[in-house]
Parts: structure tokens; sequence; C-alpha cells
């Protein structure tokens, strides 16, 4: 077997938007944590936890009754990351640190504007 070259027309493209998502939730545990999207410029777009990160990201994918605003960062989400927490006050405290810490564009709350 032989390595494709990077830049083959034969190589699968990278997943993006809601494709990217509906992939991530299909490996996701179904457990509480916390997850990351980021846009193509690798800045984080939005912070989220759940009780069970596999059906709360699905339903980014799903494509049902979304703002405008949520289907624009969805389109915009090039990359995600997931982390498992032990309990759901786990995922919440870890949540308003990443919010506080990485400042995402699309979450409103708990934004730390000091």
């Amino acid at each position: 077997m032989t390595a494709l070259p990077p830049d083959s027309p034969t190589e699968k493209p990278a997943l993006v938007g809601a494709d990217l998502i509906r992939d991530e939730a299909r490996r996701a545990p179904d457990k509480p944590g916390v997850y990351r999207m980021y846009g193509e410029d690798g800045s984080c777009l939005y912070v989220g936890k759940a009780k069970s990160l596999k059906k709360r990201v699905l339903q980014y994918a799903q494509g049902r009754v979304h703002s405008q605003r949520t289907a624009l960062m969805v389109n915009q989400t090039r990359s995600m990351q997931l982390v498992l927490t032990a309990s759901e006050t786990e995922a919440l405290l870890l949540e308003a640190t990443y919010i506080k810490s990485l400042k995402p564009r699309y979450n409103v709350l708990l934004r730390d504007d000091k």
C-alpha cells in the first residue's frame, strides 16, 4: 500500500461545518463534558457544556430550529475539541473557565469583558 500525496485529487476532503460536527458526534461518548468549536483561523467560536456530549453535539448537525446566528457558527466550524468531565457540575465550571480565557465570539453569556 502506498500513501497518497497530500494534494492528490483522490484524497478525501477535510470535513467542515455540519459534516464535521456530525462526524465528531458519532465518535463522542454519551457522558458529560465540554465542547469547543474552532474556526478556520484557529480562533475559538463557541464553548458549550453537555450532560451527554454525543446528544448535544449532534443537535448542531441536524440543522433543525437553529437561529441564523447558530447556523452561521456551524458553517464556520472547522475543528472541534471535546473534553470529558466526571460530572455536569465539573462541566459547568470548565465551560466558564474556557469562556473567560478563550473569549469565544458566539458565547454572549458568561463572557468576562473586564
